[in-house]
């Protein structure tokens, strides 16, 4: 198994450590995003979009109203998939800008072209996938899971 560190923002980690091909055109929203609040509260939103963009990843809505900025993350490859460690978020919604401070949280990206199993699981992400699932210090648990739709350097 081959690892490599790359303390980077999660577009040079995708680009430097997983070789990833800019040149792959838009594909449609596919993330599902599930938010779970301190009391239980849950709210999923379906077709968000996946950006990495500006050094960040961009989680935003289907309604475009509200986007969740992940700018910064340690990251590691890990065999073919890049494991990262987000650890600074930025909510953009109803015309506010709002940090986040994240408690702990894990991001897994398939950079290929070709689906690849997640280090000790039977689960699977597809080619350009994401699994990430974070914990604010505010108690809120954010899950996400699909392809990413674009990457701009």
């Amino acid at each position: 198994m081959k690892v490599s560190t790359c303390k980077k923002a999660f577009v040079a980690a995708i680009l430097l450590c997983g070789e990833f091909a800019v040149g792959l055109g838009t594909a449609s929203a596919t993330g599902t995003a599930r938010i779970q609040q301190r009391d239980g509260s849950t709210k999923t939103y379906a077709n968000v979009r996946i950006a990495v963009r500006d050094q960040s990843m961009w989680i935003t809505s289907s309604d475009g109203r509200g986007t969740l900025v992940f700018g910064k993350a340690a990251c590691t490859k890990i065999g073919e998939l890049l494991e990262c460690l987000p650890y600074d978020a930025t909510l953009f919604q109803n015309g506010e800008r709002r940090h986040v401070p994240l408690q702990s949280g894990t991001a897994w990206f398939n950079p290929t072209t070709a689906r690849q199993q997640l280090t000790h699981s039977s689960a699977h992400l597809p080619p350009r996938g994401v699994l990430l699932s974070v914990l604010t210090k505010a108690g809120t648990y954010v899950t996400l899971t699909g392809v990413v739709d674009e990457i701009k350097k």
